[in-house]
């Protein structure tokens, strides 16, 4: 494939990760150029088509009549639901396309294998969007850890604290709110990013065992507040100052539109009115979040151990005030601390002089509005440099590694489940 002409790609599923990625293409034409759309929703492939400059004759509403036709790009950027990922890739795959995944690779460790498989068969290359790895932040740590500046890694401790506003819209209201709805449990969805991040930090070495508490707490019916009703705008007299009222978070707030306004709800450029309307009737996100029919977790910790001796641990809480994510390595040698959306970290060291505990050194990162730290267009960036034969960068992976995290959160779900200790074995190709 020549360095000097631009990718081509087809956008498989046109909703908000997929769109983000490929707007790569609208900033980047040199290198990126989004030449077709799969999408099963009429409207929003024709909205997709007109954002991108489409013929109509690249619009597809499956997989399968894409692939049907002589290969029309050089990848695919597939951003459909959890439990499509391997149905979609697979075709693709076979017809020829490279693909950049959205996370996670698949809902099942067998569905996982069974696309690493296809990928070694079919010789292509797949990029899981492990957008983590990507952002400046944990670039930067990444970087301090080769550098040996705190020696071998004995222990890493991880949060993601996920807001209430993003709780009960994506976890509670939303489409990732059953395994039913989306077949993945909530620690893969939302955490598959901090999992994989933790065995990007350990480099090659294994995890070996795992152990997971965790539940539903809060968003059950038996934890609603006095009075709560059915639909916010419908039959709540505490809606006023309940701070899961839809009309204060998606109409007064304007927050999560993406999802809230989807145009299985309203239509594309919805009123005011309409907005309202949907709400009070089909909308899901007009649900009461304590009336909801969800059941994937609000809370959850993982303990893992790898080959080496070393340790981690990942707690995931839904609902806090605030987003962020946090992370602590202890080395030999020192140890690093950091919050990512605040834009630095510290790398502290012991210091034995006289007067002195330790020495510490803070490292700026360049933290952007953009969603994931930064990282969003800089997976694509590296994407694309990887078909054209450029030299990948730190942050890339291969997909077998990329299966590490996906490794622990499949372990993560039965140790719950089950209240046991998973032991992760060794991946195991068939010939």
């Amino acid at each position: 494939m020549s360095k000097d002409r631009p990718i081509t790609a087809v956008i498989i599923g046109a909703g908000n990760r997929s769109l983000i990625y490929a707007s790569y293409a609208l900033q980047h034409s040199d290198e990126l150029q989004i030449v077709g759309v799969v999408e099963p929703n009429q409207e929003r492939r024709q909205l997709t088509a007109e954002r991108f400059d489409i013929s109509p004759d690249n619009c597809f509403a499956s997989v399968e009549e894409l692939v049907v036709h002589p290969q029309l790009a050089d990848a695919a950027i597939n951003g459909t639901m959890d439990q499509q990922h391997l149905e979609t890739t697979l075709p693709l795959l076979k017809a020829g396309y490279d693909v950049l995944l959205e996370k996670p690779i698949g809902v099942s460790e067998e569905e996982v294998l069974e696309l690493y498989e296809a990928a070694n068969f079919y010789q292509r290359t797949v990029m899981i969007c492990h957008v983590m790895r990507h952002a400046p932040f944990y670039l930067e740590i990444r970087k301090q850890i080769e550098s040996g500046v705190i020696g071998d890694i004995i222990a890493i401790q991880t949060e993601e604290n996920v807001s209430y506003h993003h709780m009960a819209t994506s976890f509670v209201r939303g489409k990732w709110n059953s395994l039913a709805n989306c077949h993945s449990s909530m620690l893969l969805a939302k955490c598959c990013h901090d999992l994989d991040m933790i065995t990007w930090m350990k480099g090659s070495v294994r995890p070996r065992k795992v152990t997971s508490f965790g539940g539903l707490f809060q968003f059950r019916a038996d934890k609603a507040p006095e009075g709560a009703g059915t639909r916010c705008l419908v039959d709540c007299p505490i809606e006023a100052t309940c701070i899961y009222s839809a009309n204060n978070m998606y109409i007064e707030r304007d927050l999560w539109g993406v999802y809230a306004w989807d145009t299985r709800y309203v239509s594309s450029n919805p009123t005011l009115e309409e907005k309202i309307q949907s709400l009070r009737t089909s909308n899901p996100y007009g649900r009461c979040v304590w009336r909801c029919d969800n059941d994937v977790v609000d809370h959850q910790t993982v303990i893992i151990e790898f080959e080496d001796g070393s340790t981690a641990s990942h707690n995931l809480t839904g609902a806090t005030s605030k987003s962020c994510r946090t992370i602590h390595i202890t080395g030999t040698k020192g140890e690093i601390f950091g919050t990512m959306e605040e834009g630095y970290f510290l790398v502290r060291q012991p210091d034995t002089r006289p007067g002195h505990l330790y020495k510490e050194e803070r490292i700026e990162t360049n933290v952007t509005s953009d969603m994931h730290g930064g990282g969003d267009l800089r997976l694509v960036a590296d994407f694309v440099r990887s078909l054209r034969g450029n030299k990948p960068s730190l942050s890339s992976t291969s997909l077998e590694k990329s299966m590490y995290g996906h490794q622990i959160g499949f372990a993560a779900e039965r140790s719950r489940a089950e209240n046991t200790i998973v032991e992760i074995s060794s991946l195991v190709v068939h010939a």
